[in-house]
């Protein structure tokens, strides 16, 4: 990543951070830096999450492997990742009015994951997301296997899971991902 350009990712990062410190309690902003500028290839996703509108924050810090965890924290779901089904196998299944591309590709190819649906539900805990849009989340493959796909949405006060067809795609439905640094 080009110096000006991680200069500038660093300090929209150090911002948001410094925003919503609720979201990371007991995280020091100097060892999370530290940790990115020592790798370029999580300063590029950070930078493709960023610059996809999911508005990425540090929420945990994982003791078993020591690394800390970005996720989208953008209110709505990202709006540079809507209107995509949910994997390779349902775009290559749509026969006309395909979508631009696949939720798991567009993850795969900046090098994060889609949340889990426990994932999300954690995130919840820490603000409201996704009270307009919905996000797909991986799917266990005996969902998948039998053509389905899973996403959440946060409606009434509550997080709700539901299932579409995989190869199913709406303007106000993209995802979410995490990234351990």
């Amino acid at each position: 990543m080009k110096h000006r350009t991680q200069h500038d990712l660093l300090a929209t990062l150090r911002t948001r951070f410094e925003k919503h410190r609720r979201r990371h309690k007991g995280i020091a902003w100097e060892d999370v830096r530290t940790r990115l500028e020592a790798n370029d290839a999580a300063l590029t996703t950070l930078a493709e999450m960023e610059q996809s509108g999911g508005e990425p924050d540090v929420i945990g810090y994982e003791k078993k492997t020591g690394k800390y965890v970005f996720c989208d924290c953008s209110a709505e779901s990202p709006a540079g990742r809507r209107s995509l089904c949910y994997d390779r196998k349902a775009l290559d299944a749509r026969k006309e009015n395909k979508p631009k591309g696949s939720a798991a590709d567009f993850a795969a190819k900046i090098g994060a994951e889609l949340l889990t649906e426990q994932q999300y539900r954690e995130l919840q805990e820490l603000g409201e997301f996704d009270t307009k849009t919905s996000s797909w989340v991986a799917t266990p493959e005996d969902v998948r296997s039998l053509g389905g796909a899973l996403f959440c949405d946060r409606r009434y006060g509550k997080v709700f899971v539901y299932h579409n067809g995989a190869e199913s795609y709406y303007a106000a439905r993209g995802f979410r991902v995490r990234l351990c640094v």
